[in-house]
């Protein structure tokens, strides 16, 4: 039980960090949050649970084939916002738009060979 609220509280404080910092500053906050820092936790959370470089190993190359739908929530949520659009409204529809993304791009893989 431990384990899990260090792991809650570290995940936590690094997405305040992140908040907070872009309240000062939008690039700086943009930086931090640009890294893959849930990815890393999710690598040490992984091998500290599992001991299994393999599953490290399939879990950093699918994050890397899943970015590229992730991508369009960073473009359909300004658009919205730019477009008037409010922004409880923008955050679930740039989602779905994600969702979707996700659910095409998948095909699109399985169709040249790729499974994730």
């Amino acid at each position: 039980m431990a384990e899990y609220i260090t792991k809650i509280l570290i995940t936590t404080a690094i997405v305040i960090g992140i908040t907070e910092l872009a309240k000062s500053s939008h690039f700086w906050g943009s930086i931090l949050a640009s890294l893959p820092i849930t990815s890393v936790l999710a690598f040490i959370w992984l091998f500290r649970d599992t001991k299994d470089v393999d599953k490290v190993i399939n879990l950093s190359y699918g994050i890397f084939w899943i970015i590229i739908p992730s991508l369009i929530l960073f473009i359909c949520l300004p658009f919205l916002l730019k477009k008037g659009v409010h922004f409880w409204l923008a955050l679930p529809v740039s989602s779905f738009a994600t969702v979707v993304g996700y659910f095409i791009y998948v095909r699109v893989l399985k169709l040249f060979g790729f499974t994730i």
